[in-house]
């Protein structure tokens, strides 16, 4: 079984900066790809941001540049470095791992990420 937990959304303004975290517990390989999504109201569940085995990145267009996600191995965590957040940064923010193997998604609960003036 695994549990994922995000913690640090919150209310910012525009351009300014956050930073998410998740923690993973259970059974978690380092072949396992974690990764943050977001879903804005109205709109579907989208890739923000991944870490694949070997520490190789993927990042959707929307975040290049502005987002930065790094993975822990040894402590099974993933954070997200979001700066310049603009309006449309606006979302449930939630924790992913794959399995490496295909065999298994799982989800965090989600942490509200709120960009407004």
């Amino acid at each position: 079984q695994v549990q994922l937990v995000e913690s640090g959304g919150g209310l910012v303004q525009p351009g300014g900066s956050l930073r998410l975290s998740c923690a993973a517990s259970g059974l978690i390989f380092s072949a396992d790809t974690m990764g943050w999504f977001r879903q804005a109201p109205g709109k579907q569940r989208e890739l923000v941001a991944s870490v694949g085995r070997g520490g190789s990145t993927n990042y959707a267009d929307f975040v290049k540049g502005r987002f930065t996600i790094s993975r822990d191995n040894s402590k099974n965590t993933i954070d997200l470095q979001m700066n310049s957040l603009n309006l449309e940064d606006t979302a449930v923010y939630y924790c992913n791992l794959d399995r490496y193997d295909g065999r298994g998604d799982y989800w965090g609960q989600g942490t509200q990420v709120t960009v407004s003036s």
